[in-house]
């Protein structure tokens, strides 16, 4: 049986690594005394996999990773169980059934959503004309950058790949493409606005969480992004 589980990412635990994150999850897994499934072989792991692994510095409302069992009790109960084992700072949100056909969800996520807030003493000194070249900014046919890579640099336009980019009260709010072919982070959106005001971004300027990850279910070019939560079910 497939699971497919949210879980949140805050405070301190945001220093905390992917790898240090998985090793977490299978100790939790243990202490929760979660059914979970294990691989065949010389050397049994637990089947897990995560989805869109966060940056280190980043908090999340919004994580998933999948496991596979082969008995559970109820989401509601599954939800408690976890969260009695797990350290301040982070909680499972849901815990729902997938489609036995369904794709784990490293291989489906398309999009997420981040909110991007000022540190004290980073705010802009005019936070209407921030906003106004940041509308400016996004308006463009098309925003080049160069983006690193593990095989060098290559020319980018990010244009196509930021599905939304405006305000939040006193906020940046942006929807990007990410995944393992076009993963957009924040930070290199920031740094191409900070480049088109003649500025350099301060890489401590803001604090950034992410909100959701989608799959995009949409067909050709028409996009219909659903949140990776609401492609399972509540086990009752």
């Amino acid at each position: 049986m497939k699971i497919r589980i949210k879980f949140t990412k805050q405070g301190p635990m945001k220093f905390i690594g992917h790898l240090d994150i998985m090793r977490y999850f299978q100790k939790v897994m243990r202490r929760a005394e979660v059914d979970i499934r294990y691989s065949e072989g010389f050397s049994p792991h637990q089947i897990m996999s995560f989805a869109a692994p966060l940056g280190v510095g980043l908090t999340s409302n919004g994580e998933y990773v999948d496991i596979e069992v082969l008995s559970t009790d109820s989401s509601a109960a599954m939800i408690k169980r976890m969260n009695e084992v797990m350290v301040e700072n982070t909680k499972i949100l849901s815990y729902r059934r997938l489609e036995d056909a369904s794709k784990n969800a490293m291989s489906i996520v398309a999009a997420a959503d981040y909110t991007l807030r000022f540190r004290e003493g980073y705010e802009p000194e005019d936070l209407e004309e921030f906003f106004k070249s940041l509308s400016d900014f996004y308006s463009q046919e098309q925003i080049l950058i160069t983006k690193q890579t593990k095989k060098g640099e290559r020319d980018l336009d990010l244009k196509p790949l930021i599905y939304k980019l405006e305000r939040k009260g006193t906020s940046v709010f942006m929807q990007v493409s990410t995944g393992s072919v076009d993963n957009v982070k924040p930070e290199l959106v920031m740094e191409g606005f900070y480049r088109f005001l003649g500025k350099e971004y301060p890489p401590f300027a803001m604090e950034i969480e992410r909100e959701e990850v989608y799959a995009d279910l949409g067909e050709g070019d028409s996009r219909r992004f659903v949140a990776l939560e609401d492609l399972g079910q509540d086990i009752e």
